[in-house]
């Protein structure tokens, strides 16, 4: 899924909750405080969606230089993707009786 800045790849996994990854190039945000600052961000607002995601493992990658963005646009475009990510999550089967 792609959203303004960020791309996340997910897989489910066999674990009971979702697991992160997050990778920023130097190609896009030079300075080491400023890709720190973006995984930061991202860190954050997994931490706070994580019990609402489908266990599953993600990686965010930047994709788009984030030179004038403010934080909140970086928050809200992952919280935007996290959210779609849990209203795609996969519906429980139902339990088969044999």
């Amino acid at each position: 899924m792609r959203g303004r800045f960020y791309t996340l790849y997910y897989r489910p996994n066999e674990l009971d909750t979702a697991r992160l990854g997050i990778t920023v190039t130097k190609k896009l945000v030079r300075r080491a405080n400023g890709r720190n600052l973006v995984k930061r961000i991202a860190r954050e607002v997994f931490r706070r969606q994580r019990e609402n995601l489908p266990p599953c493992d993600l990686i965010i990658r930047l994709h788009a230089s984030v030179g004038t963005a403010r934080r909140a646009e970086l928050n809200m475009d992952v919280r935007q993707l996290l959210g779609r990510l849990s209203k795609n999550r996969a519906r429980p089967a139902a339990n088969i009786v044999t």
